[in-house]
């Protein structure tokens, strides 16, 4: 029966997902986003703001990997691994040992705690989760994100549910623009129908009340709930069931959009991991203390996972005032300010920045 293997990947998911904000690596977070430094620990590594041309690449990637999994899996997601399922078949299981009056009102009680694991998760991807819990009713914003969070996504699971997924969910309406013939898709045996028994037991299970018999429909979330149902009618009379997967998964479309999603992928990690060690930013202030005296913002980004130490210097021409060595901490950035003094008629200064005893950096910044 296809719901057991739901019901596993369903809580692999689900573990991967709240289990996630608890993974270190290289001390920090596996992956959370650092709103007061704005910056993503991304597995390893740090993805700053300012590097914008990753965030289009990574937006780029999921898009084409949502195409991708979308034609060759039809609604796998929706069926398999979107949280709005995982916990509808969740609080579902465990309400079902109730008598059937009593199912909707033990699912509604039981979701409620579901739902505030989920906003507490929500949460940890910005907020460590200790520091989460520690501050969780003594600060306002942490309060005030974890209550509203939570009353959003009981009301939504607990009185609209499936509807969500056939009438607002906007992925389900995109859908059938990415769907083609050979799609994976659950479907009725039409060349069999005068066989079928006419239970009616698949319209029954289906959670969004829809019969697979009269046709594929947007409202389906391939639960797999009809085939499960067939199944267990036609097993004991020695028939293939009259409901099953239909489609072709190994064809040209899907070969070349894979294609496309793995190299996009593996440009996404490239540009990621191979990013210097050391990043930096110099701007020449709009305002200048005195003619022939400049001032100027650095910004160092340290990229991994250790501490450095950072030795500036510029060309000939022109004298340094300010702090010349720094240190910066893992994952992290120096901002600070330094003149610059003109001694000969050259108009451009060149930044030179030093780390790890030879590897440089070169910024070249304009002087007035």
């Amino acid at each position: 029966m296809w719901k057991k293997y739901r019901r596993v990947a369903e809580l692999f998911q689900a573990a991967v997902i709240v289990g996630l904000p608890f993974l270190r690596i290289r001390g920090a977070s596996a992956f959370r986003f650092d709103i007061p430094d704005l910056k993503l620990y991304f597995f390893g590594t740090v993805i700053w703001i300012n590097e914008f041309y990753l965030f289009l690449f990574a937006v780029l990637f999921f898009l084409i990997l949502i195409v991708f999994i979308t034609t060759t899996f039809g609604r796998i997601w929706c069926g398999w691994l979107c949280p709005q399922t995982v916990l509808l078949d969740i609080s579902g299981d465990l309400s079902r040992p109730f008598p059937f009056r009593f199912r909707d009102s033990v699912q509604k009680v039981v979701l409620l705690p579901l739902s505030a694991l989920v906003s507490l998760t929500l949460i940890w991807y910005f907020v460590p989760p200790l520091e989460t819990v520690r501050a969780l009713f003594s600060s306002k914003v942490i309060t005030g994100f974890f209550l509203v969070q939570w009353i959003i996504i009981y009301a939504e699971l607990a009185f609209l549910g499936r509807r969500f997924c056939t009438t607002i969910c906007p992925y389900s309406m995109l859908q059938n623009g990415l769907f083609d013939r050979d799609t994976l898709v659950i479907a009725f045996d039409v060349t069999r129908k005068e066989g079928c028994m006419g239970c009616d037991k698949c319209v029954h299970v289906c959670p969004v009340r829809i019969d697979i018999k009269k046709g594929l429909r947007r409202e389906c979330v391939a639960c797999a709930e009809c085939i499960d149902a067939c199944i267990s009618m036609t097993r004991p009379r020695g028939i293939s069931p009259f409901i099953g997967y239909r489609g072709r998964i190994l064809r040209p479309k899907t070969v070349f959009v894979g294609a496309v999603t793995l190299v996009m992928g593996v440009g996404l990690l490239f540009f990621t991991y191979t990013r210097p060690s050391i990043s930096v930013v110099v701007s020449r202030d709009p305002q200048q203390p005195v003619k022939g005296l400049n001032r100027y913002t650095c910004s160092i980004q340290n990229n991994t996972e250790t501490e450095r130490r950072v030795h500036i210097s510029i060309n000939d021409g022109f004298i340094l005032i300010g702090e010349r060595d720094v240190i910066i901490p893992p994952y992290a950035v120096y901002k600070g300010k330094v003149m610059v003094k003109a001694t000969g008629e050259a108009d451009r200064v060149i930044f030179v920045f030093k780390y790890d005893g030879n590897k440089i950096l070169e910024k070249e910044v304009g002087f007035l």
